[in-house]
């Protein structure tokens, strides 16, 4: 449902135009520094407004709820709320009747009998990937803070954009893009139309030994998170699906001194654990699926096909804004295998 996690648990809740969206975390270890000034950083990482991104500007901010206290955890559920201050809901109205393609207005209406709140895509929004922002923050911390864990598994997260529209493109900040970056953006919003892309990321220095076996993989763990961001369309680690092409003397990683790989075609896994290499996979995103260039779909109220043309603000390239969120859903997972360790 919208709960993720075994030992460190995170629920989120709300509706994209509605009064707020807002996270629980449950397992939180008491004792752990943290006052809302810490989540400013990957916030603005995924806040909208600049080349690309849906021109919708929000505050953003979370205010805490509960589990804090005197700038410390306490152990209770931590609990953070984001409030909806920009919305446009008029610019959603035909969608109940007019479903756009691509997206979950009619998969949610027919699972819900027509009572999902429709509003800027509602639970199904990307603005949902606010509140798993600030739950990567918590479990970021949780990672790199020796005196609850007795060890730090991994000192550092990082993810960014490696291939914008089908093209490769160097590694650059959402902010500092490169000329090709920017024209790709530009053609795609003159056209009304939008761009996909591909985020890698790394974790370069994890111990080995986190995961299990089977069901509970260190990859299915991860694949199983990052897949519940929207517009997700693919997972692959290390060499990923080129490993179905090659010679197993082409992909096989061999074993150094120090006990781990020389090379990494398995993304730092084997088994389902990790091995002392960095953990690497790369995430497909779509294209947005809202976008201003006439689309078909049918019309449920006229019962005919019908055209379609999308007004309102919208993302040009969704992922621009998703490494943080990548980083985040991978932070979430290790924190919750380190608590269980």
């Amino acid at each position: 449902m919208n709960t993720f996690g075994r030992k460190f648990r995170v629920t989120i809740f709300g509706e994209s135009h509605g009064e707020a969206i807002g996270v629980v975390l449950d397992g939180v270890p008491a004792g752990l520094e943290l006052c809302e000034a810490d989540f400013e950083k990957d916030i603005l990482r995924r806040k909208s407004g600049s080349k690309g991104t849906t021109p919708r500007i929000e505050s953003d901010m979370p205010q805490i709820l509960s589990g804090v206290f005197e700038g410390h955890t306490t152990g209770a559920p931590l609990a953070m709320l984001f409030r909806n201050e920009n919305t446009k809901s008029q610019d959603y109205s035909q969608f109940a009747a007019k479903p756009r393609p691509g997206h979950a207005d009619l998969t949610a209406a027919l699972r819900w009998d027509d009572c999902n709140d429709p509003r800027g895509g509602g639970h199904f929004s990307g603005r949902m990937t606010l509140p798993v922002v600030a739950a990567g923050v918590v479990a970021k911390k949780i990672l790199a803070d020796a005196t609850i864990l007795d060890e730090t598994p991994c000192s550092e997260i990082n993810a960014s954009i490696v291939e914008l529209g089908g093209e490769e493109i160097l590694r650059c900040a959402q902010d500092d893009m490169s000329a090709e970056w920017q024209e790709a953006i530009e053609k795609a919003a003159k056209d009304g139309d939008s761009l996909g892309a591909v985020v890698e990321c790394c974790v370069p220095n994890i111990d080995p030994g986190y995961g299990e076996p089977f069901w509970d993989s260190i990859e299915s763990q991860i694949a199983h998170a990052v897949f519940a961001i929207p517009g997700v369309r693919g997972v692959e680690f290390g060499d990923g699906f080129k490993a179905a092409a090659m010679r197993g003397s082409e992909h096989n990683d061999p074993i150094g001194p120090d006990a781990r790989p020389i090379k990494n075609g398995a993304g730092g896994v084997n088994g389902g654990l990790t091995n002392g290499a960095p953990v690497v996979f790369r995430v497909a995103f779509k294209p947005t699926s809202s976008i201003s260039r006439a689309q078909q779909t049918f019309n449920f109220e006229t019962g005919e096909m019908d055209t379609l043309e999308i007004k309102g603000r919208h993302d040009v390239c969704y992922a621009l804004r998703c490494p943080v969120v990548v980083e985040a859903m991978t932070a979430i997972v290790l924190a919750d295998f380190a608590l269980l360790r």
